[in-house]
């Protein structure tokens, strides 16, 4: 299992959308999703109208890969199937530009929900910024390769 963090840029206002994530959150990434060792991918999408599985084709040019501890797949799986079809928390994705905005128990961004899976505490606290740091913490032995996250 890892998780998969998109640096790429879309085209259109999804581009736009994707270079203010990252620039508020001073970040090469904009969406993460959780891949399974079968392949198939889990996160919450705003574009797929929240929490749901779904298969991807990952171009390594356009996604930086942390690799998870095996023994966390079967809890996060399980996280996916219990919320799958919940929806978007657009409005608390927002809260990292405007901290008083509560966050909803019943929706998810990409990355809360990501990490929720991996049962990380708080996890609404989460940024794809964060999440990444985190996660190169939980496996030290990879090396960072993402801009400033790369260890001097």
């Amino acid at each position: 299992m890892k998780a998969a963090f998109y640096k790429g840029v879309p085209p259109g206002a999804r581009g736009i959308y994707n270079r203010l994530i990252r620039w508020w959150t001073r970040s090469d990434y904009s969406h993460v999703e959780l891949v399974f060792s079968d392949g198939l991918a889990a996160s919450s999408s705003f574009m797929d109208g929240g929490v749901r599985f779904k298969w991807i084709t990952f171009d390594p040019a356009h996604w930086d890969f942390i690799e998870l501890p095996v023994a966390l797949e079967p809890t996060a799986r399980a996280w996916f199937d219990l919320h799958r079809g919940e929806k978007y928390d657009l409005w608390g994705n927002a809260h990292f530009v405007l901290a008083r905005i509560p966050h909803d128990k019943d929706r998810w961004y990409c990355d809360e929900a990501v990490a929720a899976a991996l049962g990380v505490t708080d996890a609404w606290r989460y940024d794809p910024a964060t999440l990444y740091s985190a996660l190169l913490f939980l496996t030290p032995s990879q090396p960072a390769s993402a801009g400033f996250l790369t260890p001097t």
